[in-house]
């Protein structure tokens, strides 16, 4: 299709197809058109196209050539919404997931005081900025290994006039003293934890564009990241602090016993909006 030819919603959804079924194409299609370019299903369905000019024609036809690709249309747009708030993505961050936004309410309903809060793996920042800007006097620090996740965090935050702290740490590599002295009310986390063996499986929108570094984890050690953190916040968590793993569905029980065994107390898990175990919350022993 040439890009100055008006296509019909039906040409555009059916375009993506081969790579997604046809409900979620037409999803995909109607969340472009309204947010992109202004039209509403019954725009697209009652020649609404044809109010498209030239130039917008051409950034169609630009936008379906990334989409055929599988590229996530997150990616497309450059941005998500979360929480209400539209956060700026990209492909070297995670897309934000609604379930993220069920661990954020949980840490707001149950530690509304909190002053010092950590997000251990921010990617974009949605969880450091939700939380900066819902805590009255919150004081936020998000950390991660990836240039491009402290680069988008700090803008996100900056867009809302959140007040967060972006820091280059590696919880698999604590620095004792550059760490040892750190103190929170919350810490807070959604690491990785996807195993390999499980990539093949999964779309290609997924495992061809969102960073690896972010998703998996080694088959043989799917809590890598929350036995790390856990270990660090045991000591790092003031008293009356808690600990907010999101989890896979899988191993939000061993996530649970796992930190029983480390001496945590009132461990707690949360269902997501779906029903599925996917969210754990912990005290130290004698920090509850």
């Amino acid at each position: 299709m040439s890009e100055n030819q008006i296509p019909t919603y039906a040409q555009l959804w059916h375009r993506l197809t081969p790579i997604y079924e046809a409900g979620e194409a037409k999803a995909i299609v109607r969340r472009m058109m309204e947010e992109c370019f202004g039209l509403s299903l019954a725009d697209l369905l009652c020649d609404g196209m044809a109010r498209l000019d030239a130039a917008q024609l051409t950034q169609l036809e630009s936008m379906m050539r990334r989409l055929e690709k599988a590229e996530p249309l997150q990616y497309v747009l450059g941005y998500e919404w979360f929480m209400g708030r539209r956060l700026q993505v990209g492909p070297g961050v995670l897309i934000p997931r609604p379930e993220t936004e069920v661990l954020c309410q949980w840490v707001i309903e149950r530690q509304p005081k909190a002053r010092r809060v950590l997000d251990v793996g921010c990617g974009s920042g949605c969880i450091a900025v939700s939380l900066a800007l819902a805590l009255q006097d919150a004081s936020v620090t998000a950390w991660d290994i990836a240039s491009e996740a402290l680069r988008l965090t700090r803008l996100n935050a900056e867009a809302y006039g959140a007040k967060v702290t972006v820091e280059r740490r590696d919880i698999l590599l604590p620095d004792a003293s550059g760490m040892a002295a750190d103190r929170w009310d919350v810490v807070v986390s959604n690491p990785p934890y996807i195993c390999e063996s499980e990539a093949s499986a999964m779309h290609p929108n997924v495992t061809g564009y969102e960073p690896s570094v972010a998703l998996f984890v080694p088959d043989g050690h799917p809590l890598l990241f929350y036995d790390a953190i856990a270990r660090y916040a045991a000591s790092a968590l003031k008293a009356g602090g808690a600990l907010y793993f999101e989890c896979h569905e899988r191993y939000a029980d061993d996530v649970a016993a796992m930190l029983r065994r480390q001496g945590y107390a009132q461990v707690e898990t949360r269902p997501d909006q779906y029903g599925k175990p996917r969210f754990v919350r912990a005290c130290p022993s004698g920090n509850t």
